[in-house]
């Protein structure tokens, strides 16, 4: 017996070979085009999907939301949902590369969709919290603006640029900050010009970041400690007018003190 079943096995495998001689189609599903449930099947399965994401079972959503996609027809509604919210399940899963793939999508295959924005901003949001902190590589802080930036350009009208603007805001900061480290480690080594050229390109690129004043009042120390006297008095100019309440700005740059009246002397004397 043992025999014949080692036999067996490769006549079913010649005879597969045989009968199947046409090739196997490559051709993926197009998304939504495939309908194999009744409508009310599409509706309890829909349900039982929003069901999961609202439990946060991740794993067994983004399953369903990937089935649904191949089930609903075209033109349903909620296919560009079913995509969305795949992608919201990448998130949850913490795969934000994953997730921004997801979003790109919603935004490419459904550009007039009301979702197409917020997908775009998302996508955004997704690169951002790539970049952890502000002295890391930052090659995703930066995708993530120009991300926000092509937001604000295809959708300017929309809620979701406004929201970009702010993120831009946030992110510009920790550009700033990163560039202030930089310049603050230079003065702890004495590479003085170094650290002035971070600290005056940091003024330049991000004058209304968080960091400008604190930064904008340590070139001026670092220009008093090189003895470089017009430029404390210019530059202690510029932080008065652009940064009057930063904090110590008296002991900074105080202010110049004001001429005593003259004495007038009595009459007749």
């Amino acid at each position: 017996m043992r025999r014949l079943r080692c036999v067996a096995i490769p006549l079913v495998l010649l005879l597969a070979a045989a009968c199947g001689k046409s090739k196997p189609s490559t051709t993926s599903t197009p998304l939504g085009s495939k309908t194999t449930l009744s409508p009310a099947a599409l509706d309890t399965a829909w349900a039982k999907a929003m069901k999961l994401y609202s439990k946060k079972y991740w794993t067994k959503a983004g399953t369903d939301f990937e089935r649904l996609q191949l089930e609903l027809p075209a033109g349903d509604p909620r296919l560009v949902l079913s995509r969305f919210y795949l992608a919201e399940v990448r998130v949850g899963e913490q795969s934000r590369l994953q997730a921004v793939r997801e979003f790109r999508r919603v935004s490419d295959e459904f550009p007039a969709d009301t979702l197409a924005p917020v997908a775009l901003l998302r996508a955004g949001d997704s690169y951002a919290s790539l970049w952890r902190r502000a002295e890391l590589d930052p090659t995703y802080g930066q995708t993530a603006i120009a991300t926000y930036q092509e937001l604000i350009s295809r959708y300017p009208a929309s809620a979701s640029a406004k929201q970009a603007q702010e993120q831009i805001a946030m992110l510009d900061d920790r550009f700033a900050l990163k560039q202030y480290q930089a310049a603050e480690f230079y003065l702890k080594f004495k590479a003085y010009d170094s650290a002035v050229l971070y600290l005056k390109d940091l003024l330049a690129t991000w004058p209304r970041a968080a960091i400008a004043p604190e930064a904008l009042s340590r070139l001026i120390q670092t220009y008093r400690l090189l003895g470089f006297s017009e430029d404390v008095r210019e530059y202690c100019v510029i932080l008065r007018q652009r940064f009057p309440t930063a904090k110590d700005i008296e002991l900074t740059c105080p202010a110049p003190a004001t001429p005593a009246a003259p004495v007038a002397k009595p009459a007749g004397k």
